[in-house]
Order: structure tokens, then sequence, then C-alpha cells
């Protein structure tokens, strides 16, 4: 099985960015896990980093028939992305949508989720364990 991990926009400042927030681990941590995870599931995965819009929908468009899964964290494009709302659509694959935070208990703006609307579950405040239970979702699942 072959997952697409996508992160949006200031992912890659995690360990620096509002550390009482997200907490002192980095991006490089991250990724770390999810490879071990990935490894420990038997999956193959691509992880993927982008604070440009654009390039996410293209990076989406271009797993239309080689991913068989998609977990993003689309940060703050999660609540203003129309068109990464419509990527995922179209290539109809099988998405889960995380957030290293509970993005229901923070700003009001942050309750709204455009990604949700074509992920099959989302999964908010478990930090880098979200990936783990994304993962572990899409492998139960198909």
């Amino acid at each position: 099985m072959k997952i697409l991990i996508i992160n949006g926009p200031n992912l890659n400042m995690v360990g620096i960015r509002e550390p009482q927030l997200y907490g002192s681990r980095t991006y490089e941590n991250l990724v770390a896990s999810i490879e071990t995870w990935a490894r420990e599931l038997s999956l193959e995965v691509e992880i993927y980093q982008s604070n440009h819009e654009g390039e996410i929908v293209t990076k989406i468009q271009e797993a239309y028939q080689v991913f068989d899964g998609i977990v993003i964290n689309a940060a703050a494009y999660t609540h203003t992305s129309v068109a990464i709302l419509d990527a995922l659509k179209a290539v109809a694959i099988p998405t889960v949508e995380v957030h290293l935070t509970d993005i229901n208990s923070r700003e009001p703006f942050r309750k709204v989720s455009y990604v949700s609307m074509a992920a099959e579950r989302t999964i908010c405040g478990k930090g880098f364990e979200g990936y783990h239970e994304a993962l572990s979702y899409l492998v139960e699942k198909y």
C-alpha cells in the first residue's frame, strides 16, 4: 500500500513555532516518526511539505492512480482552500485529515475545515500520534 503524506504551510516550523501549542519536537522528528510507523505497517510512504497552496493542489493531482491513500495536514489551508478540497474530490483517493492540535478548541475560524468535506476521517489534537492513527486507519480499511 502506497500512502502520500501532505503537510501544509508552517509545518516545517514545528518545534520552533508556538511550542506551547505544538511542542518542541521538530518537523524532522515528525518525518522520522512517520517513516518508522510506515515500516511497522509495511507501507510505502512519500512525505511532502509545502507552504504554497498551488503546489499542494498539484501534488494531490499527481497522486491520482499512483497512491492508495492520502494523509493530509493542510494546516492553515484547511480553513481557506476550496482548491485543495476540489483536488481531493477530483482524485477520489481515500483521505484522512490530521491536525496536531484540536482545531475545534482553538479560534472560531479554525472550526471550519474544507478538507474534512473530502476526508473519510479527521484526527485532531493527538500530536504526532495522529499520523500513526491515520496510517493505521488506512491499513485497516483497505
